[in-house]
């Protein structure tokens, strides 16, 4: 038995040879090196097959969970007690909200609790099967975090069957056989299927989302896997926004005659979104229209640019991440949710590094210099996570306001 599987079993995993309790695992996390881990089962029923990350934040699981850039992952949270305020509608990331998110489970430490929060609605383990999320508990994620941490995001799958009776060998077989996330496309799976106007602002506390009047400027927002909590932020920043899918034409952009054009976050590969997504940013970019890009936003508008991108090892996910921003020598401590990145090696004399991580150093933004773009890899929108970054939506506002002068 692996020093993992050891730790599973400590952690709480229930034993067949256990003096106390005879029932065996009903769910089980199954890496692409034949690691079987054990634990019990929540959530939904079934078989998903990922990459395993681990994501830091304390707060938010609901957001995290429904934020479309995690499609295709296990997300392992490091903090001990998730689902203990339940969940509520109000704080859905997935910007439609009748599909999916995408991710593909979750691993906890402790068992899910009765709520215990004034704006819970609905217990956490009955809305991971209303959400088609796997869920495993009992698992010692400190173990499997630093396991992640020193080999790198592993490919698995997640197993819950309810009568503990799983098909060990074929679990490992699907997990080995995964393809992984390099080369995939999967903002195609979370992008909006029509377009829509978006006019919810912010929210309050007790009063909940307020509605913004009299916009000053339009922004067309592609949805390669869109939060709502960033269109909450460009309408309280004086945004009317329009949303239109991933494979949406420059072109048609443009005869919307936006001021401005954002990028949003979503998950996958760039490179592979990026085939038929970068050819129309830049486009874009040449209109002389303000653009604005967060994560995968980030990473494309970087390909559009000449730079390249490559997937990390770990990757960033949680909601305590510091990261400087040259224009100003302020560090924020900022909400972050990506596996790939911008390699600033291949950045052109006509890029301008304006955030580095200060974890790692790797790019966290960039801007064209002498023209109206910007982007960066992290999500100032703080949903969940510090609200240090919101200036980068006045920024944006403010580049619309200049080219509006001119």
């Amino acid at each position: 038995m692996s020093d993992i599987e050891s730790k599973a079993r400590d952690a709480g995993a229930p034993s067949a040879v256990s003096g106390w309790d005879d029932q065996g695992p009903t769910a089980l996390l199954v890496l692409a090196d034949g690691t079987v881990i054990e634990g019990m089962g929540a959530g939904a029923t079934g078989v998903a097959v990922g990459e395993v990350c681990f994501n830091t934040a304390m707060t938010g699981y609901q957001e995290i969970l429904t934020d479309p850039s995690y499609a295709g992952q296990i997300i392992t949270f490091t903090f001990p007690h998730i689902g203990n305020v339940g969940a509520n509608p109000e704080d859905i990331e997935t910007a439609n909200l009748a599909a999916s998110s995408g991710v593909r489970g979750c691993v906890l430490r402790a068992p899910i609790t009765e709520p215990s929060n004034y704006r819970s609605a609905q217990h956490f383990d009955e809305w991971l099967k209303a959400r088609g999320i796997i869920a495993i508990t009992g698992v010692d994620t400190r173990a499997l975090t630093a396991l992640t941490r020193e080999k790198g995001m592993p490919n698995a799958v997640i197993a819950h069957a309810p009568d503990g009776n799983f098909d060990r060998g074929a679990l490992k077989a699907q997990a080995a056989e995964w393809g992984g996330m390099v080369g995939l496309d999967l903002a195609k799976e979370v992008t909006t299927a029509q377009t829509y106007s978006w006019d919810e602002g912010a929210w309050e506390w007790n009063e909940g989302f307020s509605r913004k009047e009299a916009p000053r400027h339009h922004v067309v927002a592609i949805d390669y896997g869109l939060k709502r909590n960033i269109l909450r932020e460009l309408t309280a920043a004086g945004c009317k926004v329009t949303v239109v899918s991933a494979n949406t034409s420059a072109e048609e952009i443009l005869e919307r005659n936006p001021d401005g054009v954002f990028l949003s976050n979503g998950p996958g590969d760039p490179a592979a979104t990026g085939e038929y997504a970068v050819p129309e940013i830049k486009k874009l970019v040449d209109s002389g229209k303000p653009v604005f890009g967060i994560c995968l936003g980030h990473q494309m508008l970087g390909l559009a640019l000449g730079g390249t991108t490559s997937h990390m090892r770990q990757g960033h996910h949680g909601a305590n991440h510091p990261v400087k921003d040259h224009l100003t020598g302020k560090v924020e401590i900022t909400s972050m949710n990506h596996g790939f990145t911008v390699d600033r090696e291949s950045f052109s004399d006509e890029i301008e590094e304006t955030h580095i991580s200060l974890f790692d150093g790797s790019n966290c933004g960039l801007k064209l210099k002498g023209r109206p773009v910007f982007s960066v890899q992290y999500h100032p929108e703080a949903s969940p996570g510090p609200q240090d970054s919101h200036y980068l939506f006045t920024r944006f506002v403010e580049m619309m306001d200049g080219v509006k002068e001119e």
